[in-house]
């Protein structure tokens, strides 16, 4: 992957794999290993982040950080923010965040990704295009040679809007599914919106198919976040490895 510098820990063969969740884990204190003292930290939505905003916590109970300010990214985030005792903020305070980590569902070799599985997309990129260093923390199974190879991309649409615009994504190339809940009810964002789950195959070209998304009346936002990562924090069975997208 390109830009890519590793810190890698030796490989104990008497050991039974690690679970992804425990590989989460791994990457998830790697990345808050970033935050200094005085930053303002953008808390991102998923398990994955829920692991890192657990490790602020306790980096902060410890002494370790102080003058901790965070902006979540989600209801969720907001409720582990507050259960760790992270003091919160918003954009009228702190209108620029110094680092954010997130986790993601896909990732390209030019840092571009998918997010947007656990519904939170909108206020994801929010915070992600008001942020200085956008840290994405992933196990090595979300890597991709490109994106849409292993996961469709999510599409946040007005609910008045769901059958236009699943028609409009059609015409695109996708084959669309609506997201319900495991009871079969329509599943609703973090913002109280449908997400149109869009399988486009491998994306030739991400830039002009979130171009095509943008321009459309309905969809307030799409799972396509190109451009706006900085790091990539990846845990494997030997170790993690920092990746930095090059200048």
């Amino acid at each position: 992957m390109k830009g890519e510098l590793s810190t890698k820990m030796p490989s104990n063969q008497s050991k039974p794999p690690k679970t992804q969740d425990e590989l989460k884990r791994e990457a998830a204190q790697a990345a808050v290993s970033l935050i200094e003292s005085g930053m303002v930290v953008g808390l991102g939505h998923g398990t994955t982040a829920l692991h890192a905003i657990h490790y602020l916590g306790q980096r902060m109970q410890t002494g370790e950080l102080r003058n901790i300010r965070a902006i979540p990214c989600s209801r969720q985030a907001e409720d582990a923010a507050r259960d760790l005792g992270i003091q919160l903020t918003d954009f009228r305070e702190a209108p620029l965040i110094d680092i954010t980590i997130d986790g993601a569902d896909e990732v390209d070799a030019d840092f571009n990704v998918i997010k947007g599985g656990g519904g939170a997309l909108l206020r994801e990129k929010v915070v992600a295009q008001n942020t200085r260093r956008e840290v994405i923390v992933v196990d090595e199974s979300k890597l991709s040679p490109r994106l849409g190879t292993h996961w469709a991309v999510p599409i946040e649409t007005l609910p008045f809007a769901c059958h236009p615009v699943t028609r409009y994504l059609e015409n695109l190339g996708g084959n669309v599914t609506q997201r319900n809940k495991p009871a079969g009810k329509p599943f609703y964002s973090e913002q109280g919106n449908y997400i149109l789950d869009s399988n486009f195959g491998p994306i030739t070209d991400p830039y002009h198919l979130a171009a095509a998304l943008s321009t459309r009346a309905g969809i307030f936002d799409h799972g396509l976040f190109l451009g706006l990562v900085h790091d990539v924090v990846v845990a494997s069975q030997t170790g993690v490895r920092f990746l930095h997208r090059p200048c």
